[in-house]
Protein backbone atom coordinates (compact mmCIF):
# COMPACT_ATOMS: atom_id res chain seq x y z
CA UNK A 1 0.00 0.00 0.00
CA UNK A 2 2.62 2.57 0.66
CA UNK A 3 4.02 1.56 -2.59
CA UNK A 4 0.94 1.70 -4.18
CA UNK A 5 0.45 5.42 -2.51
CA UNK A 6 3.96 7.19 -3.56
CA UNK A 7 3.58 5.47 -7.36
CA UNK A 8 0.22 7.71 -7.25
CA UNK A 9 1.48 11.00 -5.96
CA UNK A 10 5.38 10.88 -7.47
CA UNK A 11 4.64 8.73 -10.96
CA UNK A 12 1.03 9.60 -11.92
CA UNK A 13 1.17 13.48 -10.02
CA UNK A 14 -2.24 12.40 -8.28
CA UNK A 15 -3.43 14.71 -5.50
CA UNK A 16 -3.76 13.36 -1.99
CA UNK A 17 -7.08 13.80 -1.68
CA UNK A 18 -7.35 11.79 -5.44
CA UNK A 19 -5.44 8.96 -4.11
CA UNK A 20 -6.91 8.99 -0.70
CA UNK A 21 -10.38 8.82 -2.60
CA UNK A 22 -9.11 5.68 -4.70
CA UNK A 23 -8.32 3.71 -1.78
CA UNK A 24 -11.60 4.33 -0.01
CA UNK A 25 -13.25 3.52 -3.92
CA UNK A 26 -11.03 -0.05 -5.27
CA UNK A 27 -10.30 -0.75 -1.49
CA UNK A 28 -12.73 0.04 0.64
CA UNK A 29 -10.27 1.39 3.32
CA UNK A 30 -11.24 4.65 5.38
CA UNK A 31 -8.54 6.24 3.67
CA UNK A 32 -8.63 10.40 4.13
CA UNK A 33 -5.68 13.31 3.08
CA UNK A 34 -4.05 12.90 6.63
CA UNK A 35 -3.23 9.48 6.03
CA UNK A 36 -1.64 9.32 2.71
CA UNK A 37 0.54 12.23 3.62
CA UNK A 38 1.53 10.20 6.95
CA UNK A 39 2.32 6.97 4.00
CA UNK A 40 4.24 9.30 1.66
CA UNK A 41 6.53 10.31 4.95
CA UNK A 42 6.87 6.85 6.02
CA UNK A 43 8.36 5.65 2.96
CA UNK A 44 10.47 8.88 2.17
CA UNK A 45 12.19 8.48 5.93
CA UNK A 46 12.93 4.22 4.54
CA UNK A 47 13.83 5.82 1.30
CA UNK A 48 16.33 8.83 2.83
CA UNK A 49 20.05 6.21 3.18
CA UNK A 50 18.82 5.40 -0.97
CA UNK A 51 18.37 8.73 -1.96
CA UNK A 52 21.61 9.64 0.14
CA UNK A 53 23.38 7.27 -1.85
CA UNK A 54 22.55 8.27 -4.76
CA UNK A 55 23.78 12.19 -4.46
CA UNK A 56 26.87 10.71 -2.80
CA UNK A 57 27.50 8.95 -6.53
CA UNK A 58 26.44 11.94 -8.08
CA UNK A 59 28.78 13.78 -6.30
CA UNK A 60 31.54 11.33 -6.52
CA UNK A 61 31.35 10.83 -10.26
CA UNK A 62 32.67 12.59 -13.66
CA UNK A 63 29.68 14.89 -14.38
CA UNK A 64 27.23 16.82 -12.84
CA UNK A 65 24.71 18.68 -14.19
CA UNK A 66 23.16 21.30 -12.33
CA UNK A 67 19.54 23.51 -12.18
CA UNK A 68 17.40 25.61 -9.65
CA UNK A 69 13.76 26.41 -9.64
CA UNK A 70 11.65 28.22 -7.45
CA UNK A 71 8.88 26.51 -5.01
CA UNK A 72 7.01 27.74 -2.57
CA UNK A 73 6.71 26.34 1.24
CA UNK A 74 3.49 27.55 3.29
CA UNK A 75 3.15 30.34 0.79
CA UNK A 76 6.99 31.63 1.52
CA UNK A 77 9.31 31.29 -1.88
CA UNK A 78 11.97 28.52 -1.66
CA UNK A 79 14.07 26.64 -4.26
CA UNK A 80 14.59 22.94 -5.27
CA UNK A 81 18.28 22.59 -6.75
CA UNK A 82 18.74 19.11 -9.25
CA UNK A 83 21.90 17.58 -9.33
CA UNK A 84 22.24 14.50 -12.08
CA UNK A 85 24.40 12.67 -14.12
CA UNK A 86 22.77 10.15 -17.28
CA UNK A 87 21.24 7.40 -14.29
CA UNK A 88 21.58 9.31 -11.03
CA UNK A 89 18.78 12.49 -10.00
CA UNK A 90 18.82 14.01 -6.85
CA UNK A 91 16.58 17.07 -5.68
CA UNK A 92 18.26 18.99 -2.69
CA UNK A 93 15.55 21.58 -0.77
CA UNK A 94 16.97 25.29 0.16
CA UNK A 95 15.20 28.57 1.52
CA UNK A 96 17.10 30.35 -1.01
CA UNK A 97 18.57 30.52 -4.33
CA UNK A 98 22.09 31.40 -2.49
CA UNK A 99 25.21 29.30 -4.14
CA UNK A 100 25.64 28.15 -0.94
CA UNK A 101 23.46 25.18 -1.67
CA UNK A 102 25.64 23.98 -4.32
CA UNK A 103 28.30 24.91 -2.84
CA UNK A 104 28.11 22.14 0.15
CA UNK A 105 26.61 19.83 -2.15
CA UNK A 106 29.45 19.46 -4.60
CA UNK A 107 32.43 20.85 -2.12
CA UNK A 108 34.13 17.39 -3.04
CA UNK A 109 33.24 16.78 -6.55
CA UNK A 110 36.31 16.84 -8.79
CA UNK A 111 34.46 16.49 -12.19
CA UNK A 112 33.34 18.70 -14.58
CA UNK A 113 29.97 20.90 -13.84
CA UNK A 114 27.66 21.67 -16.54
CA UNK A 115 25.06 24.73 -15.71
CA UNK A 116 23.49 27.61 -16.94
CA UNK A 117 24.88 31.38 -16.77
CA UNK A 118 23.49 31.85 -12.82
CA UNK A 119 26.40 33.19 -11.40
CA UNK A 120 25.92 31.19 -8.05
CA UNK A 121 28.22 28.33 -10.22
CA UNK A 122 30.92 29.91 -10.61
CA UNK A 123 31.94 30.25 -6.57
CA UNK A 124 32.28 26.30 -7.15
CA UNK A 125 35.89 25.32 -7.95
CA UNK A 126 35.29 22.92 -10.08
CA UNK A 127 36.22 22.57 -13.87
CA UNK A 128 32.53 24.14 -15.83
CA UNK A 129 31.14 23.68 -18.84
CA UNK A 130 27.97 26.74 -19.69
CA UNK A 131 24.94 25.37 -21.97
CA UNK A 132 25.45 26.76 -25.09
CA UNK A 133 21.52 26.36 -25.57
CA UNK A 134 21.22 29.44 -23.05
CA UNK A 135 23.66 31.23 -24.49
CA UNK A 136 21.99 30.30 -28.16
CA UNK A 137 18.84 31.12 -26.84
CA UNK A 138 19.67 34.54 -25.57
CA UNK A 139 21.66 35.69 -28.65
CA UNK A 140 18.08 35.24 -30.29
CA UNK A 141 15.90 36.90 -28.09
CA UNK A 142 18.25 39.88 -28.50
CA UNK A 143 18.45 39.76 -32.37
CA UNK A 144 14.69 39.28 -32.60
CA UNK A 145 14.48 42.56 -29.74
CA UNK A 146 16.78 44.47 -32.13
CA UNK A 147 16.77 43.42 -35.89
CA UNK A 148 18.43 46.12 -37.06
CA UNK A 149 21.41 45.69 -34.70
CA UNK A 150 24.15 44.88 -37.25
CA UNK A 151 26.54 44.49 -34.27
CA UNK A 152 24.16 41.35 -32.62
CA UNK A 153 24.10 39.83 -36.06
CA UNK A 154 27.38 39.65 -36.23
CA UNK A 155 28.10 38.28 -33.03
CA UNK A 156 25.59 35.41 -34.07
CA UNK A 157 26.91 34.71 -37.30
CA UNK A 158 30.27 34.41 -36.06
CA UNK A 159 29.45 32.31 -32.83
CA UNK A 160 27.45 30.05 -35.34
CA UNK A 161 29.82 29.69 -38.28
CA UNK A 162 32.42 28.32 -34.84
CA UNK A 163 28.99 26.28 -33.05
CA UNK A 164 28.06 24.47 -36.20
CA UNK A 165 30.89 22.13 -37.01
CA UNK A 166 31.27 21.01 -33.84
CA UNK A 167 27.83 20.01 -33.69
CA UNK A 168 28.39 18.23 -36.58
CA UNK A 169 31.29 16.39 -34.67
CA UNK A 170 29.46 15.58 -32.15
CA UNK A 171 26.48 14.07 -33.99
CA UNK A 172 28.92 12.26 -36.38
CA UNK A 173 31.93 11.12 -33.86
CA UNK A 174 29.46 11.60 -29.85
CA UNK A 175 31.41 13.53 -27.51
CA UNK A 176 34.82 12.42 -27.53
CA UNK A 177 37.23 14.58 -26.87
CA UNK A 178 40.01 13.36 -30.05
CA UNK A 179 37.52 14.23 -33.00
CA UNK A 180 36.41 17.40 -31.04
CA UNK A 181 40.00 19.09 -30.27
CA UNK A 182 40.38 19.92 -33.73
CA UNK A 183 37.74 22.53 -33.61
CA UNK A 184 40.28 24.42 -30.79
CA UNK A 185 41.84 26.83 -33.47
CA UNK A 186 38.45 27.58 -34.81
CA UNK A 187 37.33 28.80 -31.21
CA UNK A 188 40.75 30.54 -30.23
CA UNK A 189 40.46 32.61 -33.55
CA UNK A 190 36.75 33.41 -32.83
CA UNK A 191 37.93 35.10 -29.44
CA UNK A 192 40.75 36.69 -30.89
CA UNK A 193 38.11 38.16 -33.64
CA UNK A 194 35.77 39.37 -30.56
CA UNK A 195 38.32 41.54 -29.05
CA UNK A 196 39.37 43.09 -32.18
CA UNK A 197 36.27 44.72 -32.65
CA UNK A 198 35.06 48.07 -30.57
CA UNK A 199 31.38 47.75 -30.99
CA UNK A 200 29.30 50.48 -30.03
CA UNK A 201 25.84 49.16 -28.47
CA UNK A 202 25.34 48.45 -24.90
CA UNK A 203 23.63 45.07 -26.20
CA UNK A 204 26.68 43.65 -28.28
CA UNK A 205 29.47 44.91 -26.00
CA UNK A 206 28.02 43.05 -22.92
CA UNK A 207 28.10 39.87 -24.87
CA UNK A 208 31.90 40.75 -25.57
CA UNK A 209 32.01 41.18 -21.71
CA UNK A 210 30.26 37.85 -21.18
CA UNK A 211 32.42 35.75 -23.95
CA UNK A 212 35.33 36.96 -22.40
CA UNK A 213 34.62 36.08 -18.56
CA UNK A 214 33.18 32.58 -19.44
CA UNK A 215 35.94 32.05 -22.19
CA UNK A 216 36.93 29.28 -19.94
CA UNK A 217 33.92 27.40 -19.31
CA UNK A 218 32.48 27.91 -22.99
CA UNK A 219 34.12 25.09 -24.66
CA UNK A 220 35.21 22.72 -22.16
CA UNK A 221 33.68 20.15 -23.36
CA UNK A 222 36.46 19.80 -26.04
CA UNK A 223 38.77 18.50 -24.17
CA UNK A 224 37.18 16.06 -21.82
CA UNK A 225 35.67 13.06 -23.30
CA UNK A 226 31.47 12.24 -22.57
CA UNK A 227 31.21 15.90 -21.32
CA UNK A 228 27.95 17.93 -22.99
CA UNK A 229 27.79 20.57 -24.78
CA UNK A 230 23.73 21.74 -23.15
CA UNK A 231 22.62 21.53 -19.87
CA UNK A 232 19.74 19.37 -21.25
CA UNK A 233 19.66 16.22 -18.84
CA UNK A 234 18.85 18.99 -15.57
CA UNK A 235 16.68 20.93 -17.21
CA UNK A 236 15.00 17.52 -18.04
CA UNK A 237 15.11 16.52 -14.45
CA UNK A 238 13.54 20.01 -13.45
CA UNK A 239 10.79 19.78 -15.60
CA UNK A 240 9.82 16.21 -13.35
CA UNK A 241 9.75 18.59 -10.64
CA UNK A 242 7.57 21.36 -12.28
CA UNK A 243 5.03 18.88 -12.98
CA UNK A 244 4.97 17.59 -9.61
CA UNK A 245 5.18 21.41 -8.13
CA UNK A 246 1.60 22.25 -9.98
CA UNK A 247 0.12 19.34 -8.12
CA UNK A 248 1.79 20.14 -4.55
CA UNK A 249 1.01 23.23 -5.22
CA UNK A 250 2.34 26.20 -2.48
CA UNK A 251 0.84 24.21 0.39
CA UNK A 252 3.31 21.63 1.87
CA UNK A 253 5.70 22.50 4.61
CA UNK A 254 9.45 22.73 4.37
CA UNK A 255 9.55 18.34 5.35
CA UNK A 256 6.57 17.85 3.63
CA UNK A 257 8.75 19.28 0.33
CA UNK A 258 11.84 17.47 1.08
CA UNK A 259 9.54 14.63 1.29
CA UNK A 260 8.72 14.66 -1.91
CA UNK A 261 11.92 15.56 -3.31
CA UNK A 262 13.64 12.11 -1.55
CA UNK A 263 10.25 10.62 -3.39
CA UNK A 264 11.49 12.20 -6.73
CA UNK A 265 15.05 11.90 -6.38
CA UNK A 266 14.17 7.85 -6.30
CA UNK A 267 11.60 7.54 -9.15
CA UNK A 268 13.48 9.66 -11.34
CA UNK A 269 16.30 7.58 -11.16
CA UNK A 270 14.99 4.53 -11.37
CA UNK A 271 13.68 6.26 -14.86
CA UNK A 272 16.88 7.29 -16.07
CA UNK A 273 18.04 3.53 -15.35
CA UNK A 274 15.37 1.93 -17.26
CA UNK A 275 13.12 0.01 -13.97
CA UNK A 276 9.67 0.65 -12.56
CA UNK A 277 9.84 2.66 -9.40
CA UNK A 278 7.07 0.82 -8.62
CA UNK A 279 8.72 -2.78 -8.86
CA UNK A 280 11.69 -0.74 -6.85
CA UNK A 281 10.14 0.18 -4.34
CA UNK A 282 7.55 -3.28 -3.57
CA UNK A 283 11.01 -5.25 -3.81
CA UNK A 284 12.24 -3.20 -0.60
CA UNK A 285 15.78 -3.33 -1.47
CA UNK A 286 18.08 -1.11 -0.51
CA UNK A 287 19.36 0.95 -3.72
CA UNK A 288 18.33 1.00 -7.15
CA UNK A 289 21.21 -0.79 -8.91
CA UNK A 290 21.27 -3.81 -6.09
CA UNK A 291 17.27 -3.95 -7.50
CA UNK A 292 18.83 -3.61 -11.12
CA UNK A 293 21.80 -6.60 -10.23
CA UNK A 294 19.39 -9.17 -8.10
CA UNK A 295 16.70 -9.02 -11.70
CA UNK A 296 20.06 -9.72 -13.51
CA UNK A 297 18.40 -7.15 -16.40
CA UNK A 298 17.22 -3.70 -16.99
CA UNK A 299 13.55 -3.67 -16.23
CA UNK A 300 11.13 -1.55 -18.20
CA UNK A 301 10.02 2.20 -16.95
CA UNK A 302 6.05 2.14 -15.92
CA UNK A 303 5.51 4.98 -18.33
Amino acid sequence: MCAYTVYQIIDLRLTQNAVAKSMRQIFGIPASRGMVNRLKASVAERCEGIYQAILDKIVAGALVHADETGATVAGKDAYVWVFANLEEVAFVYSENREAVTAQKVLQQFGGVLVSDFYAGYDSISCTQQKCLIHLMRDINDDLYKQPFNDEMKEIGTQFGEVLRPIIESVDRFGLKARYLRKHQPAVNKFFQTLSRQDYQTVVAVGYVRRFEKNRDRLFTFLDHDGVPWNNNNAEHAIKAFVRLRNVIGGTSTAKGLRDYLVLLSVCETCKCKGVSSLDFLLSEEASVDAFISKRGQRGVSVE
